[in-house]
């Protein structure tokens, strides 16, 4: 099974590796994190040497989008990148086992492109809209939630890179025949990221029958379909701007990056990966793990300090035994790579992007029906290195003089 962590290429490393990068700049060895080679695990050692260490400088990760250019690593982290590189992995695997000669950088550039033309030439979705009960799940609370928050006079708006056709049959399926009446704006072709960056590209208006009309638009109706334009005539037209608005994406670059940092949107990110993880938080089996681990950890910490030859046998005992815990929880989630979101006790590479783009995230929008409408999402605080976590074993009297020890010097 492959998992949506945050993948890395480089196209003409030794015979196309893939690898999973779980953090910014340090690899980590060991069966935690998945190395492979068509179909075959790479040795630590091998990627050690390939890479001169276990650390990556930062100038040869992917750019700001996560998108490679020159000597740089290619991300892959959305649900998209699942196909691509299976069907790499595959094709390596295949020339490896045949022996057949082949320039690594050929091979990485062709699947690429199969995966795009996919896309841009509608084979993708001629398909799904051929048996859309095979590939789309029906959802009865998506048009709950849609419905809502409708009904409490909120302003919604679908902005999707899929043609008119492809969003109206899934739409239909999914929401039912009346879904644009949930919508006060729906934009097709949108072309997202460029949609937020390039003000050239106007909206045209599509009719019932698909065709692009004429007309120079000079507002955006409620139960009309646009195509392409851009976000700045967008908030021209709309007014929409700022932290009142929630934006909710899947990809945390095409998506959510530009309306973060240069729009000031609040935005939402939809991992649908977060489902299957928090039921496995969830069991009985990981919690006792969780807790004794953190105990253990907390143990090795005070007690480091016994320099004897009796208790640091114990110690090593307890480090022993904490390295095995470490590797059975990863084994949870996924026996090759683990957790999505955490590798040890660092957060992953995606979630460090999901952190940076993303006010909150959720495994579906149906998530918002727990909540009302009028609810508010604070942050939470999470301690940094020089500040008592909340958890202290600590009781507050004796948190006390700590504090006011530090506040004197």
């Amino acid at each position: 099974m492959w998992t949506l962590k945050m993948w890395l290429v480089w196209p003409d490393a030794w015979k196309c590796v893939l690898e999973a990068a779980v953090l910014l700049e340090d690899w980590q060895c060991g069966p935690g994190v998945g190395k492979e080679r068509g179909l075959s695990v790479v040795p630590d050692e091998e990627v050690i040497e390939m890479y001169e260490g276990s650390h990556v400088p930062l100038e040869q990760m992917s750019d700001f989008y996560g998108k490679s250019s020159g000597n740089t690593m290619k991300q892959f982290m959305d649900i998209f990148s699942l196909p691509e590189m299976t069907l790499l992995s595959c094709v390596n695997e295949h020339f490896l086992k045949n022996s057949i000669d082949y320039e690594p950088v050929h091979l990485y550039k062709d699947v690429k492109d199969s995966i795009r033309d996919v896309h841009t030439k509608g084979i993708m979705y001629r398909a799904i809209e051929a048996d859309i009960e095979k590939y789309i799940c029906y959802a009865e609370q998506t048009r709950a939630v849609l419905a809502k928050l409708a009904d409490h006079g909120k302003k919604m708006f679908l902005i999707t890179n899929s043609p008119s056709s492809f969003v109206d049959k899934g739409m239909r399926y999914i929401v039912g025949k009346d879904w644009r009446d949930l919508f006060d704006v729906v934009i097709v072709q949108a072309e997202k990221p460029n949609f937020f960056n390039d003000k050239r590209r106007p909206f045209r208006k599509v009719n019932e029958k698909g065709v692009l009309l004429w007309d120079k638009i000079y507002k955006l109706q409620k139960g009309q379909i646009y195509k392409q334009g851009n976000l700045y005539e967008f908030l021209k037209l709309t007014g929409w701007r700022g932290s009142k608005v929630l934006y909710f994406g899947d990809h945390i670059y095409s998506d959510l990056a530009d309306l973060t940092l240069k729009h000031g949107w609040r935005t939402g990110a939809i991992i649908p990966e977060l489902r299957s993880e928090l039921k496995i938080m969830n069991t009985e089996q990981y919690i006792q793990t969780m807790t004794w681990l953190q105990t253990l950890t907390g143990l090795l910490e005070q007690m480091q300090v016994h320099r004897d030859a009796e208790s640091q046998l114990v110690l090593q005992e307890w480090k022993k035994e904490r390295k095995e815990m470490r590797e059975m929880t990863k084994g949870f989630f996924n026996a090759q790579f683990g957790s999505l979101f955490r590798t040890d006790q660092n957060p992953t590479y995606f979630l460090r992007r999901l952190s940076r783009f993303a006010d909150i995230y959720m495994a579906s929008l149906s998530c918002l029906l727990n909540y009302d409408v009028s609810h508010t999402f604070y942050p939470r605080r999470t301690p940094l290195q020089h500040e008592l976590p909340a958890w202290s074993d600590q009781p507050p009297a004796a948190r006390l003089p700590l504090l006011q020890e530090a506040q004197a010097k």
